[in-house]
Formats: C-alpha cells, sequence, structure tokens
C-alpha cells in the first residue's frame, strides 16, 4: 500500500508515517500541499491519501474537490486529517467527497482505524 502525506508541516508529516510504520505500512510519499501533491498523483501509485487542510498554495479543501473531479484518481481513498473542527467545514469535506475526517490533535489509534476502513474498502 502507497500512502500519500499531504502536510505542510513536517513534524506532522513525521507523526503520520510513524502511525502507518506501526501498523506496517512503510510505502510513504510525502507532499507539502495540494498542488505538489497533485504532482505527485501524475506520476505515483497512490492507494490512499491522507491531507490537512490549512496549507499553503492549494488548501486540502481545494486538494480534494480537485481529486474527486479527476477521473482516473477519484476513488482513492481520501483522509482529512486536521484542526479546522468547525461543522460547515466538516459538511463541506462530506459533500466533496471526503472518506474520513479527523480533528487534531488525534490518537494514533484514531487514525490507524480510519486507515483500516479504507483499506477495507479498496480490498487491500
Amino acid at each position: 500500500m502507497n500512502v500519500l502525506v499531504v502536510d505542510d508541516f513536517a513534524t506532522m508529516r513525521k507523526i503520520v508515517r510513524n502511525v502507518l510504520k506501526q501498523i506496517g505500512i512503510e510505502s510513504v510519499v510525502e507532499a507539502e500541499n495540494g498542488k505538489m501533491a497533485l504532482d505527485v498523483l501524475k506520476r505515483e501509485e497512490i492507494d490512499l491519501i491522507i491531507s490537512d487542510w490549512i496549507m499553503p498554495e492549494m488548501t486540502g479543501i481545494d486538494f480534494l474537490k480537485a481529486c474527486k473531479s479527476d477521473d482516473g484518481i477519484k476513488n482513492i481513498p481520501f483522509l482529512m486529517v486536521t484542526a479546522e473542527a468547525q461543522k460547515g467545514c466538516i459538511m463541506e469535506a462530506i459533500k466533496s467527497g471526503v472518506d474520513n475526517y479527523i480533528v487534531k490533535p488525534f490518537t494514533p489509534d484514531k487514525l490507524q482505524a480510519a486507515i483500516e476502513k479504507a483499506k477495507a474498502r479498496i480490498g487491500k
């Protein structure tokens, strides 16, 4: 399983990478924002996207919308991991096709449960 982790904060990418490693996922690609992540998706085979919302260049919600409007990548499970806890933001993400929404700070168990659910959906 190849996971794309998108967050402008390097420490958060490292935390997510460590949780992934704990559950046996070693293949991780990182991007600092949605724009860079779209470039990664053009050249890499990605099975799961974990993205922040608040990022420069291209926000997570714009990245989510771009992914879901592209037939080549719209079926990749998309987890939003963000500090945005407002109901309106959560509803916008759900309407835009997010598979799961996790509010920071999160526990490794919560992220693992969301990843396992995504893995089951794609049969990985």
